[in-house]
């Protein structure tokens, strides 16, 4: 056994010095048998082109709460951040004016009331009078239209006493929705004027809100469904569905609403990476296992014509698919690779 494998390791060593003599390079090691059906030939396939934008986290709706009169904010029930209900009293408006006014129309409709009481008691008299002969029938007339008056006068002064009650009880300050205060610049004991807002709240579902480059904008159409940066919120989806495309443009930009599950209007205004379709291209993509990662640099095997693998380090970028990788550079369309190591791959 010693002797035939001393003259083996002799005629290689004598082979590869002859070949060194004649200038020849060493015979390269067979390359290993490559199956076909796990290679992948490289084909480019048409993709959306995204572009990154900044959405902002808002609701579809910003409900104002204000004052219905003009006086005295005597009551601020809220702060920010509360939970509101539609129709909760979140403050108190005052005005003294008011209150004396109704005061006013109240003893209005009090002396009204007793003039009432006078003019039935003489029309009782004259109808007594009127039946045993003593006074004529324009006499009984003449009373009962003066009665007829007086309960008409107590009508109107308890009609505006009512008016003057409902006009100082809309001091209160109802919420118009049900959501969450967003700001109450207005302190307790500030004066307000009819119609100013004292808090800001949040109305309707929670959207994120984009503004796209008019000359873009077109790419964008209800339902399509954009890539978030979920990571940047917690419990966010990975993609949004457009909800609304608004018609009209702001210095150059359009405006577009993406609902996406598991947004939350804890803070509007929190900034969200979006990626928006502003068109189509040509794109190399692979699914993730034939992409190896080491050191911080991506490589595939590639196999040759005549049968040989090699690694090559190309360039990647994630695609939109999930589970998959677009080569940017390093591969060409036409090239066969092999999946990556399982202790490499991606």
């Amino acid at each position: 056994m010693r002797p035939l494998l001393t003259a083996s390791l002799l005629a290689l060593t004598l082979g590869a010095a002859a070949c060194a003599e004649r200038g020849e390079p060493p015979p390269a090691p067979k390359a290993a048998a490559v199956t076909e059906g796990a290679t992948l030939t490289l084909a480019t396939t048409t993709v959306d082109d995204l572009k990154p934008v900044a959405a902002t986290v808002t609701t579809r709706d910003m409900a104002e709460a204000r004052a219905r009169i003009g006086g005295t904010l005597t009551a601020l029930l809220v702060r920010e951040g509360d939970d509101v209900r539609e129709g909760q009293v979140i403050g108190q408006v005052s005005d003294q004016r008011l209150n004396l006014e109704t005061a006013a129309y109240d003893a209005q409709a009090a002396a009204a009331a007793a003039e009432a009481v006078r003019a039935e008691a003489d029309l009782a008299r004259v109808q007594t009078l009127y039946d045993k002969g003593f006074y004529a029938r324009a006499r009984l007339d003449q009373a009962t239209a003066a009665a007829k008056a007086a309960r008409g006068q107590v009508d109107a002064a308890q009609a505006r006493r009512a008016a003057s009650a409902e006009l100082g009880a809309q001091g209160a300050i109802l919420a118009p929705s049900s959501g969450r205060v967003l700001n109450a610049p207005a302190p307790a004991g500030s004066v307000v004027a009819a119609g100013q807002s004292v808090a800001t709240l949040t109305s309707g579902q929670p959207l994120l809100r984009l503004e796209i480059p008019e000359g873009q904008a077109r790419a964008v159409k209800v339902g399509d469904r954009l890539p978030v940066a979920s990571d940047e919120v917690p419990g966010l989806a990975a993609y949004g569905t457009v909800v609304q495309v608004y018609p009209a443009i702001t210095a150059g930009q359009v405006t577009a609403d993406l609902a996406v599950e598991g947004l939350r209007a804890d803070l509007v205004g929190q900034r969200v990476g979006v990626k928006v379709k502003v068109g189509e291209r040509q794109a190399l993509i692979v699914p993730a296992r034939y992409v190896a990662r080491r050191f911080g640099l991506d490589f595939v095997r590639l196999v040759a014509p005549d049968g040989s693998v090699s690694e090559i380090a190309v360039q990647t970028a994630p695609a939109v698919q999930s589970g998959r990788v677009e080569i940017l550079s390093g591969a060409r369309p036409g090239d066969r690779l092999l999946p990556a190591l399982a202790e490499a791959a991606r």
